[in-house]
């Protein structure tokens, strides 16, 4: 009875919330309708007193920019853009009033390669001659891997330095869905596929654990390269710091390591900065914040004439009637086929540069995006850039384009297929409850949950995904200008980091998104080109709107399901995993 009273209660409030939002739909299309009708160029001037850029290290931070001015105007929160955040940085560094960054270190969650880009932005804007302090009350492994480039790093005196290398997880299904009475079917090609092991064994195979352990160990190596580096300190000190599990040790035992340099209290730190900008102690340190420095205009005008097109493709590849309406994550789905038909037929785009960022999904979705990707090529240039993951699906959908340029700690490839099919006939009999078919055919009923597979059904569909794997290797080939045996020896689900994926010929270069666009240019012949974000948002306003219930229904979820929401979000991820998947195994997750 109190859990119905629970759920009652969280969806009367979720009904509530529902109607207060449309209610304020007119009010929001009102501001929208004054915003549009006045100066189309927001420029915000720095005060003589703002001469340091907050940067505040803190949420998860996406590829794809955030354009809708609606989350503005009801104060919501949004993530950070990577792209905001790079912009960001070469607009401080251009700018004269302002004479460094102050790097407010909390927690960002993303992954190495977009780390890697916001740091390589920072050391660019420490050339300069600008300079960069960091603080933060305990450093986690992404921010102080950030923060390592600063001239100074200050940490609480009671403060926690994050560093313990990385740890990949992987969740197993196999014994809670025996449980319930659930057996996964899985058919799959390649030795590496991990995606499926979840659902077949209690623990990581050895091919798995190798893959795994490789590219974890590549991706680490070149973190500690980079603190060691800035700090000016020997690798093995770093990683003696992280073996001794020095994270717990007295606070002293970072500057004694050399990986901080001062132990101070946040006011301390401030007021560290204001004697580098002339701010008397007694006076109030004034900084500008991310919101305000990406109206600043910059010093380079915007070029005009051609355009090369920069279109984001992230988040997980599914059908869009597949998508939770509770979810809060980006998807990718065929009406991103959609928009690169759109800019072929753009006269005024000369180039595409697709950044993706994804760990896979639906293989007919990919396949999809992969045609359309191969048709925009016969007419035009397209290069990819590479984010955090481009694997698996992610992989499928950038090998036809002229160029693929990634990032060094990006995870790729994964070549391979795989299909779930659940029989559910423990479940049925542990609840008394029978099934009677009638058809006409022999496989009119294929894919009843009721039943396991017969034989000749698994034949057919350990067919079907050899099939779809043998027309993976042959999209892979004719995009890279290998053998179907060259790719099949380097593929078999394996996955791989940038620096890796380049020695084997799965990418053209290690570089970021302003590269690809370089390198789209130079194919394209262009010397004069603007470049032109695209982002597939149809409605800002009922995508606002979207995201608004879609926190409402996962709060509601959370609410009732308590501690079981996991598993609820399990069953809704094997949901999507229905047809042919090439996908990254689940929670994955480093630095």
């Amino acid at each position: 009875m109190k859990q119905f009273f629970k759920i009652m209660f969280a969806s009367a409030l979720g009904a509530f919330i529902t109607v207060s939002l449309f209610t304020l739909v007119g009010f929001v299309m009102f501001v929208g309708m004054i915003s549009s009708l006045s100066s189309t160029s927001s420029v915000y001037i720095p005060k003589s007193d703002e001469k340091v850029f907050k940067l505040s290290l803190n949420g998860s931070l996406t590829d794809i920019p955030s354009e809708n001015q609606f989350g503005d105007l009801f104060g919501s929160r949004e993530s950070l853009s990577l792209k905001d955040v790079l912009s960001a940085i070469e607009t401080a560094k251009e700018n004269d009033k302002i004479e460094g960054i102050y790097l407010d270190a909390n927690s960002l969650l993303t992954g190495t390669a977009s780390v890697d880009a916001i740091r390589r932005a920072l050391l660019d804007f420490r050339e300069s001659g600008k300079f960069i302090v960091a603080y933060a009350d305990d450093y986690s492994q992404r921010c102080y891997y950030l923060s390592s480039v600063a001239d100074k790093v200050f940490m609480n005196p009671q403060g926690m330095l994050q560093l313990t290398g990385f740890a990949s997880q992987t969740t197993f299904y196999k014994g809670i869905l025996k449980k319930a009475g659930i057996e996964m079917q899985v058919f799959k090609v390649g030795t590496y596929k991990g995606a499926v092991e979840p659902f077949m064994l209690d623990k990581l195979s050895d091919e798995n654990r190798a893959q795994i352990t490789s590219y974890q160990q590549g991706i680490w190596n070149n973190v500690v390269s980079g603190i060691a580096e800035a700090r000016n300190i020997g690798r093995e000190k770093v990683n003696e710091f992280v073996d001794g599990g020095f994270m717990f040790a007295d606070a002293g035992k970072a500057v004694e390591y050399g990986l901080v340099d001062e132990l101070r209290y946040r006011e301390d730190a401030e007021n560290y900065i204001k004697e580098l900008v002339g701010v008397e102690a007694d006076k109030k340190l004034k900084m500008i914040n991310l919101a305000k420095i990406k109206n600043i205009r910059k010093k380079t005008l915007v070029k005009k004439g051609d355009q090369i097109a920069v279109l984001y493709a992230e988040g997980e590849i599914t059908g869009s009637e597949n998508i939770p309406a509770y979810s809060q994550a980006a998807f990718i789905t065929e009406e991103l086929a959609e928009e690169l038909i759109k800019l072929k037929k753009n006269d005024d785009v000369k180039a595409v540069v697709l950044r993706v960022n994804s760990p896979g999904g639906s293989g007919y979705v990919s396949e999809q995006i992969w045609n359309q990707v191969n048709e925009l090529r016969k007419n035009k240039t397209i290069v990819v850039s590479m984010g955090n993951i481009a694997a698996s699906g992610g992989y499928y959908i950038s090998c036809a384009a002229d160029k693929i340029i990634s990032e060094a700690n990006t995870l790729t490839g994964s070549i391979g297929v795989f299909g779930v099919f659940p029989n559910a006939t423990g479940l049925f009999d542990k609840l008394d409850v029978t099934t009677d078919v009638v058809k006409t055919n022999k496989y009119s009923d294929f894919g009843d949950i009721s039943r396991p597979m017969r034989d000749d059904e698994r034949a057919l569909m350990q067919g079907y995904i050899e099939r779809f794997y043998d027309l993976f290797l042959t999209r892979s080939a004719e995009g890279r200008g290998m053998t179907k045996e060259e790719v099949n020896a380097i593929a078999q689900g394996r996955v791989w980091t940038g620096e890796q994926a380049l020695e084997i010929g799965l990418v053209d270069e290690i570089g970021d998104l302003d590269r690809a666009i370089e390198v789209a240019a130079e194919l394209a012949g262009l010397t004069d080109y603007d470049v032109k974000t695209v982002i597939n948002t149809k409605d800002p306003l009922m995508d606002y709107l979207k995201k608004q219930m879609g926190d409402v229904k996962s709060s509601i979820i959370n609410d009732a399901l308590g501690e079981d929401v996991e598993l609820f979000r399990m069953l809704q991820t094997v949901k999507r995993t229905g047809g042919v998947q090439a996908r990254l195994p689940f929670d994955f997750e480093t630095l």
